[in-house]
């Protein structure tokens, strides 16, 4: 399936509840990455509970290898590739238009087609749309009467204030105009939906405050993995003996953690190094940016994509999520806590994560603060932290009530817990 084509219906007949539509933004797997992980959660989800039909984009050549096990668990599948370079220029008219250009980005005849078709075709009961960029194919006219649910994880429009804020001229015009284009699109596709998700409670309440909607916003938490994320002996160490490492995992393309690894590695790391001479950073996840790659060096590692990052977790020092860029919920901190690791990160690597600083994690903004505390971790101090973490994963983030709460949302049968709006 190179070019999406619907595969045949062979998902298995038995269902309680219909059939439903998902579109992601994203092929929803491997769950390898945030967005994945929960969009693949909710394809599971889904596919226990009803006849699912899948749209998505690939905008990575090597996913197409896992267009057969959507097709395993899908009724139809139609994969669309997405070449950044030509949905970048793609996008472009939209700077004359006044549209968002995110929703330009992700415009394509072949999946708007295939999405109208298969509402004429199928008993579709129910449309859930991954991410806003979606919703330009559920907010038409043959699902104008069904149950539409929209999962924007997080407020994307912050996220590009907040790169117009660190961005130089003419680029801190085009994403604070994205900020404003793209709240607009949202506000308007939350009105229209059923029921609008969010990944955290306050970030469905600043939703709620910036886009002045008053249509159901609920937050619905990521989970983790932690039979997966566990401490094992099978995870060998990756690292050279008696190296105290220090490690940062995530998709090492995504602006976010490139800049918040180039601000580590400039502004902390040296202070750190001055107290533990012996130190090395691991920059671990796939696809580094030129601005990654020019920090390696002696002390500096950057891995590129790896089998497993557990052994990098597992065997570190302290696993680091220095973030300055971020909204929602960072799933390398709740990973770092699963396996019972020293996590420290910043004030926005904590939001939206329920979790106790100096009990079962360390939070710190200014470098000199955050390079005394990493050196404390390696000095011994600290004791129990990381198996203080681990605890409060297992007892907070579980995937399976995050199910339960999406199942629900979905059937319309209860709704999750509505944010407080006073949030901010």
């Amino acid at each position: 399936m190179t070019q999406g084509a619907a595969s045949a219906d062979k998902a298995p007949a038995e269902r309680r509840d219909g059939e439903v539509l998902l579109l992601c933004h994203r092929i929803p797997y491997p769950p390898d990455k945030g967005d994945k992980i929960r969009s693949y959660r909710w394809l599971q989800a889904l596919a226990a509970t009803y006849r699912v039909h899948l749209g998505a984009f690939v905008d990575d050549g090597r996913d197409w290898a896992h267009a057969e096990r959507m097709q395993s668990l899908c009724g139809e599948v139609c994969l669309r590739p997405l070449s950044p370079l030509r949905a970048r220029l793609r996008s472009l008219p939209a700077l004359l238009t006044g549209e968002a250009l995110t929703t330009a980005y992700y415009r394509d005849r072949g999946m708007a087609a295939w999405t109208r078709d298969l509402l004429v075709r199928r008993p579709i009961s129910r449309v859930i749309v991954f991410s806003s960029a979606m919703a330009q194919y559920a907010l038409v006219s043959e699902a104008a009467a069904l149950r539409r649910l929209i999962d924007y994880v997080d407020v994307d429009a912050d996220k590009w204030r907040q790169y117009a804020q660190r961005a130089r001229r003419p680029m801190r015009w085009v994403y604070a105009r994205e900020a404003r284009r793209l709240l607009t699109h949202d506000a308007q596709a939350a009105r229209a939906c059923s029921m609008s998700l969010f990944v955290s409670a306050p970030e469905a309440a600043l939703f709620r405050r910036l886009s002045g909607v008053t249509a159901p916003v609920a937050a619905i938490s990521n989970g983790v993995d932690h039979a997966f994320f566990a401490p094992s002996p099978e995870h060998g160490s990756p690292y050279p003996d008696a190296v105290p490492a220090v490690v940062f995992t995530g998709a090492m393309d995504y602006w976010a953690n490139v800049d918040a690894v180039r601000w580590f590695a400039t502004a902390v790391w040296p202070l750190l190094r001055r107290e533990v001479p012996a130190a090395r950073f691991y920059v671990v996840g796939a696809r580094p940016s030129p601005e990654v790659r020019a920090l390696a060096g002696e002390h500096i590692v950057v891995t590129g994509r790896v089998a497993d990052v557990r052994p990098y977790l597992q065997h570190a020092a302290a696993v680091v999520a220095p973030m300055r860029i971020a909204r929602g919920i960072q799933n390398k901190v709740l990973e770092g806590m699963a396996m019972a690791r020293s996590v420290v990160t910043t004030s926005m690597g904590l939001e939206g994560i329920d979790a106790i600083p100096g009990r079962q994690l360390l939070v710190a903004d200014d470098p000199a603060a955050m390079a005394h505390q990493l050196a404390a971790l390696m000095r011994g101090d600290h004791g129990g932290l990381g198996d203080a973490a681990r605890a409060r994963v297992l007892a907070r983030y579980d995937w399976r009530s995050a199910t339960e709460q999406f199942l629900d949302a979905v059937a319309g049968d209860r709704v999750p817990a509505q944010p407080d709006v006073s949030l901010t």
